[in-house]
């Protein structure tokens, strides 16, 4: 059984990602991280809620220690409204310290409180909210557990061929100015893998990757997955199991290739490099290679 989730759900948010997390609770892409939009002066926004209902209870919890995050976080747990399309589930969501409180019922979009860093992901990674659905007679307070998500939204496959300029930086990181969104709050975008499909996950920080809008294989479930003509594994269904892989940006390693769905136009191939640092306006390639081979 899978969850679906609406187009009308995602819009709510800038960008989404089912497998760019370090998180357990995504394995096979059972839960999934909103990110919603920010305003001008920078700020992110409230933590828009993803479903209607009522809030069935708040809680703080242990959080792994990390030197930029506190060590809570917050998990709420949600009971959908009888219309909803998730009616019978519950939703468990983390990363939003709540405005919330149990019994108070909710429309889809009212904030549930401050979204807020949390050592259970990396320092790069930005504010969001971590979403799972799961059927009432699982753990609600398990990470594990929860239903595999479905999106029944379109997902823009962008070609990029690995180069851009360096649009942004930050600490541990860095965005480039490509691929360009061609229609920036129309619809999400991603990038595309060469045999079709949108690449979703750290490649190759975390475990493994996602395959959205995945064309289906000839022959075998399984796929070999690659990025201009870099292999970079294994798809078995939609979940990819990353080879041994080095990401380099003009030839020299960094740690990552950070790949996700946005519709905002700030879209753009982001580098996972904190123990390098780059130039805004430098011109990069990006290239995955065996770490066999290096």
């Amino acid at each position: 059984m899978a969850v679906t989730l609406p187009e009308a759900v995602l819009a709510r948010y800038e960008r989404f990602s089912l497998y760019n997390s370090p998180y357990p609770a995504h394995d096979g892409g059972c839960a999934i991280d909103l990110y919603p939009g920010t305003l001008a002066d920078g700020r992110t926004t409230a933590a828009p809620s993803p479903v209607a209902g009522t809030v069935r209870e708040t809680r703080t919890v242990r959080a792994p220690p990390k030197p930029y995050a506190p060590d809570n976080d917050h998990l709420i747990l949600l009971e959908p409204a009888d219309s909803s399309p998730f009616a019978g589930l519950t939703v468990r969501i983390l990363h939003v310290d709540p405005a919330v409180d149990a019994g108070d019922r909710l429309d889809r979009g009212d904030s549930l409180g401050r979204l807020v860093r949390a050592g259970f992901f990396a320092p790069w990674v930005d504010n969001h909210l971590h979403v799972g659905f799961r059927s009432p007679d699982r753990n609600p307070y398990r990470a594990s557990g929860s239903l595999p998500i479905a999106l029944d939204a379109t997902v823009r496959p962008l070609e990029w061929d690995g180069t851009g300029r360096v649009r942004s930086t930050g600490d541990t990181y860095a965005v480039l100015d490509a691929p360009t969104h061609p229609d920036p709050g129309a619809a999400f975008v991603g990038v595309r893998a060469d045999g079709g499909g949108v690449l979703d996950g750290g490649v190759p920080h975390y475990a493994g990757g996602g395959l959205l809008e995945r064309p289906e294989p000839p022959a075998a479930d399984e796929q070999t997955v690659s990025l201009n003509g870099d292999r970079l594994g294994v798809a078995d269904g939609r979940t990819i199991a990353w080879d041994d892989v080095t990401v380099t940006a003009n030839g020299e390693p960094i740690t990552g290739l950070s790949l996700f769905c946005a519709r905002d136009g700030e879209f753009g191939a982001k580098l996972i490099c904190p123990d390098r640092s780059f130039a805004r306006g430098e011109r990069v390639r990006v290239r995955v290679r065996s770490s066999a081979g290096l």
